[in-house]
């Protein structure tokens, strides 16, 4: 039997990517995310409008897409709860978020540069997908806090050769691969549970911020509004 109950997030996870971006002063910005879903040569990601991320994607137009596996759950998890923006935004405050900026080297990453993109690549991870915006899409109007989709053109791939499979190493071995997965705040590769995650740490009510109604709601809107109103000026 189901239960009809009202969410606090609509966030079921999916395989974590660590995404790398350019910052303005030519550093690299490191952002997990599981919000993201391929089809073809094409994936969508979704993100928080406030983020260091979503401002370098606007003004750059690119990235890279490093999927993360199990051997790599610890660093995942020690960035998790960070931002690339110096004035934390006031929900990820709310959240426990920190500015960090240097986030490769926090959880010791190397870095290593792309070939179709100015965004470095993170060695430990086994699959590397250089990528190019193609379009950026707001949505969620009624939402009170920004949120964007990002569709990215994959431009080039690279996988640990460990990892190839048939009879020009053209496949992935499933057998070989397992993906870090984000499931409801926990960290799974396969089947299997390996490791909490620091974002479980705040209360998921604390997430209702996105659904408020009412007076509050319109108080929180206007608030974040005025917060964000930068993120806004590089809609176009």
């Amino acid at each position: 039997m189901h239960k009809s109950i009202e969410l606090p997030i609509l966030y079921f996870g999916t395989p974590v990517v660590l995404i790398s971006t350019t910052n303005d002063d030519g550093s690299t910005n490191i952002a997990p995310s599981s919000s993201i879903w391929w089809l073809a040569q094409s994936c969508m990601v979704g993100l928080d409008g406030s983020s260091k991320t979503t401002e370098n994607l606007k003004k750059r137009k690119e990235c890279v897409l490093n999927l993360a596996s199990a051997e790599n759950v610890s660093q995942v998890d020690g960035i998790a709860n960070t931002t690339g923006m110096k004035s934390v935004p006031l929900h990820k405050r709310r959240l426990g978020y920190r500015y960090l900026k240097d986030k490769a080297g926090e959880v010791q990453f190397n870095l290593q540069e792309s070939e179709a993109v100015k965004a470095n690549r993170i060695k430990e991870c086994k699959v590397q997908l250089e990528a190019t915006v193609e379009k950026i899409h707001r949505f969620s109007e009624q939402s009170i806090l920004p949120v964007y989709a990002f569709e990215l053109n994959v431009v080039r791939t690279h996988v640990c050769e460990s990892l190839l499979m048939g009879e020009n190493h053209q496949y992935v071995d499933p057998d070989k691969w397992h993906p870090l997965i984000m499931n409801f705040r926990k960290f799974y590769t396969t089947n299997d549970y390996i490791h909490p995650s620091k974002l479980s740490e705040a209360s998921a009510e604390k997430y209702h911020v996105r659904n408020m109604t009412g007076l509050k709601a319109k108080t929180m809107k206007l608030l974040f509004g005025v917060i964000y109103r930068n993120h806004r000026r590089l809609d176009n």
